[in-house]
């Protein structure tokens, strides 16, 4: 008499499976109706600045046939050495003068918001809750709403068709520091300031050494995030620099559209060269700048 064992039977792989993994995997694939989506936004997004090489490589009537070009012309060089010759623009100063007020922010609230954001996030100190909420009040109120104050402060400090007229005002805000204070309280464990306090450490040197490094991501965001809103601004430049001598970029082009004519091609032109910088700064920072909004999604 023969005995028979029950054995566990393998299962054995579908026909273009990778077992368990493949279930995680059909997890992910992007459908037919998702890649339609993407490529939707992609167009949407990417059109119009196409549509700007378009109209800045054409000559000025180019914008109003019909129906309308969709290829670049050959225009480009002549078009741009317009906007450059340009007096009443100024368009070299107005970079020159941007890139000096959107990267002194930038660096000042990179580093006074995470300054703040430790501070808020890891240190003990009376008050610092209601401190907090002056920061986050601080954040409701709208932009307009001071102007005035701060327009007769700049008048008394002489500071009128200046350059820190535009800068000392936003050197630090609330929002960075929020949000520095956010990624510090996930970010930076207690126990390695313990730590770093038993080893010796000064609250400086634990700021430097250890908790800068582990901001960086979050620091790289802000920046970007900044430098953008500063390059794109235009309400206050527009207050405070009456002088045509001395604009910011955003300044220069409106100097480009007159009352009386629109020369689309030249303000097109200097749109794309309005625009060059910023595209810059994202190809040299872009994999940070996504891998540090990638680490807050996950950590979150």
């Amino acid at each position: 008499m023969t005995t028979a064992t029950l054995q566990p039977v393998a299962r054995k792989p579908k026909r273009g499976g990778k077992g368990p993994s493949s279930t995680s995997e059909r997890l992910f694939k992007a459908s037919p109706l998702t890649w339609i989506g993407l490529i939707f936004g992609v167009i949407l997004s990417l059109f119009p600045f196409y549509w700007m090489i378009v109209i800045a490589s054409r000559t000025n009537d180019a914008a109003n046939t019909w129906p309308p070009p969709f290829l670049p012309g050959g225009n480009l060089g002549e078009n741009i050495g317009r906007v450059l010759a340009n007096q009443d623009a100024n368009i070299l100063k107005g970079l020159m003068n941007s890139v000096l007020v959107s990267g002194t922010i930038t660096i000042a609230t990179v580093f006074f918001g995470s300054l703040a954001g430790f501070a808020f996030a890891k240190l003990r100190f009376r008050g610092k809750n209601a401190l907090l909420l002056v920061v986050l009040a601080s954040m409701m109120i709208p932009i307009q709403l001071g102007v005035l104050p701060l327009y007769i402060l700049m008048s008394e400090l002489g500071w009128l068709n200046r350059m820190p007229s535009v800068i000392v005002p936003f050197l630090i805000g609330g929002f960075g520091i929020f949000m520095m204070r956010q990624y510090a309280e996930q970010a930076v464990p207690n126990e390695l300031i313990e730590a770093a306090r038993v080893d010796g450490c000064s609250t400086w040197r634990i700021y430097w050494h250890v908790v800068a490094p582990a901001l960086r991501p979050a620091a790289a965001v802000l920046g970007l995030l900044t430098f953008m809103e500063q390059w794109n601004q235009f309400f206050w430049p527009f207050v405070v620099l009456a002088d045509p001598t001395n604009p910011t970029v955003q300044i220069s082009l409106r100097s480009l559209n007159s009352a009386y004519f629109a020369d689309n091609s030249q303000i097109f032109a200097g749109t794309l060269i309005a625009t060059l910088p910023l595209f810059v700064v994202f190809i040299l920072f872009g994999r940070q700048i996504i891998g540090g909004i990638m680490e807050g999604a996950v950590k979150s």
